[in-house]
């Protein structure tokens, strides 16, 4: 009688590897480092508590974000979309600045998809309650720390960059606006 043992065990590596390499493109690599530089005097809008740049340190970049789920996992922080404000230019889905009374939102490069969200709406969850917000415009996570970005560093891969009017809704306290764990998902 012949063993089949070889064919098995073959069949079960074959199977564990399908699911690391299922599961390998599923994660979300840093793609590089940029290096920080320190910006010109009043170059840097720090509403908001916005970080600007340092000389020397090195920020990681992303091309890409988690995966999106009926329930992912970001961070809320907080930008002001209007002129002057710390978002920097007008919004990168309609070229317009948007006021801080209107729920909207910036996600990272990874979840922007190229425009692919840009006036669409997400639904965010957080402190147990829900907020409906239009995505205008992109938390770039590739690059930072020069003009078109207000002299910032890049965002992360999982972030809701949010107006006021989203922080407002959600009814979380003022004093506790700057980062949050939240969920989101694409509307019906």
């Amino acid at each position: 009688m012949k063993k089949q043992g070889g064919s098995s065990v073959f069949l079960i590596l074959l199977c564990v590897l399908y699911v690391f390499a299922s599961v390998e493109a599923q994660t979300c690599r840093p793609s590089g480092r940029i290096r920080g530089k320190t910006p010109p005097p009043g170059q840097c809008n720090t509403e908001n508590d916005s970080d600007c740049c340092k000389d020397g340190k090195f920020y990681t970049t992303y091309k890409c974000s988690p995966p999106v789920s009926s329930h992912t996992k970001a961070t809320l922080t907080l930008n002001s979309f209007q002129a002057g404000g710390d978002g920097g230019g007008p919004s990168e889905c309609d070229n317009q600045y948007h006021s801080d009374d209107d729920p909207v939102v910036a996600l990272s490069t990874g979840w922007f998809n190229n425009k692919k969200r840009c006036l669409k709406y997400i639904n965010i969850y957080g402190n147990g309650r829900s907020v409906r917000a239009k995505v205008v415009d992109e938390c770039d996570s590739r690059m930072g720390c020069d003009s078109d970005h207000d002299y910032q560093p890049p965002c992360s891969n999982n972030i809701v960059d949010a107006s006021k009017a989203v922080w407002k809704a959600l009814e979380v306290p003022e004093n506790n606006w700057g980062g949050m764990d939240i969920y989101w998902s694409d509307t019906d």
